[in-house]
């Protein structure tokens, strides 16, 4: 097994007798995580979410029920933990007398102050390259950005576009459907293609209404659904002082490279591909989300544009700090923070980061 990062910083959280939130999206290694954390333990009960005797057991919120069931295990891991009505309620009833670990991909049930989040990905940059070795990790550089990163992509690559295809098909829309009772996929394909089209562009509500059929609300909607589901995520604009600047502007990227490749059945080589540009802006953005997830580092992420066409590729805002990236394909081609940010935002630290230092800032180093 790939060692995971945040095993780490669950593992410190065992003994705070509070519920253990594991979110992530399908095939991203849940499971297997937790499975590997406690193989040949004493006192771990594993039960799933998709057995209807679990969910009648967890739902009726039945403490004596709850306890014979349980019994002397000191560890309870729920999969598929949101498919059970209520589980937040009764976990409540649970988590003093025991650590509760819940695999889930999204929860509304309110744990206030008695629960861990972490959020697992696709195996990030830091972690293959600790593995597999930093040099066969940049060796690999194209394979990430045309098949992505999920641990089945990079543990058996020859079946990858097998896995991805089966991923998108039958995996991907799972919960956008079931939250919004659909019948069919077909538009939400439609909406995730548009998205996968304007890789690194600026979208708009609007402009995907017109292009999927839908109305702007519904649009948003699955959006919302689409991000909940760990299937993309967006970037807001950063503005505060500059009087041109795009206020409510986004970006939406991928989570993993090979889904929009998948969505349009483009597999070509790099050195043949227009769009290399916008696939490499979006692994690296979505490699940098994983490596600050993964180090509980608080950072908030954007892109800035102003009216005029002055732009950065991405911002990171933490510890009172800011910092601008811009990402170019060309080893030979440099990026300077526009003038108009560096009046308004003298204390930013530039970086323009190329294939000559992509690892660095994937590290954490830039």
């Amino acid at each position: 097994m790939i060692p995971r990062i945040l095993e780490h910083a669950v593992q410190k959280r065992l003994s705070d007798h509070k519920v253990i939130v594991l979110y992530g999206g399908h095939q991203v290694g849940k499971t297997t995580l937790l499975k590997e954390m406690f193989a040949g333990k004493d006192g771990v009960l594993f039960l799933n979410g998709d057995e209807s005797e679990v969910r009648s057991i967890f739902s009726d919120q039945n403490l004596q029920r709850l306890a014979s069931i349980i019994g002397s295990h000191t560890t309870v891991v729920i999969d598929e933990a949101q498919r059970i009505d209520n589980i937040g309620l009764t976990l409540k009833l649970i988590c003093s007398g025991s650590s509760s670990f819940m695999l889930a991909r999204s929860l509304a049930e309110p744990l206030t102050g008695r629960k861990w989040e972490f959020h697992l990905h696709p195996f990030s940059f830091e972690e293959l390259a600790h593995h597999r070795g930093l040099l066969s990790e940049l060796q690999a550089r194209e394979l990430r950005l045309i098949y992505g990163s999920y641990p089945e992509i990079v543990l058996n690559p020859q079946d990858n576009r097998s896995f991805l295809t089966e991923l998108v098909s039958s995996y991907l829309y799972k919960d956008v459907l079931e939250f919004d009772f659909m019948r069919k996929s077909s538009k939400v394909e439609d909406l995730l293609k548009a998205l996968a089209l304007q890789l690194g562009c600026e979208v708009s509500l609007n402009e995907l209404s017109s292009l999927t059929g839908l109305d702007v609300k519904t649009v948003d909607r699955y959006l919302n659904l689409l991000q909940q589901s760990f299937v993309i995520f967006r970037l807001p604009s950063f503005a505060r002082t500059v009087r041109n600047e795009i206020k409510r502007g986004r970006k939406i990227y991928f989570v993993d490279n090979g889904v929009p490749n998948t969505l349009l059945s483009t597999f070509s080589p790099l050195e043949h591909r227009s769009d290399r540009g916008a696939l490499w802006e979006n692994y690296l953005i979505s490699e940098r989300r994983k490596y600050l997830s993964n180090h509980g580092i608080n950072a908030h992420m954007y892109f800035w544009r102003t009216h005029s066409q002055q732009e950065i590729d991405y911002i990171e805002e933490r510890d009172g700090a800011l910092y601008a990236y811009e990402f170019k394909w060309s080893a030979h081609k440099r990026a300077t923070v526009p003038s108009s940010f560096k009046e308004a935002y003298p204390s930013t630290i530039g970086a323009t980061i190329t294939q000559e230092n992509w690892d660095q800032f994937l590290l954490g180093r830039l």
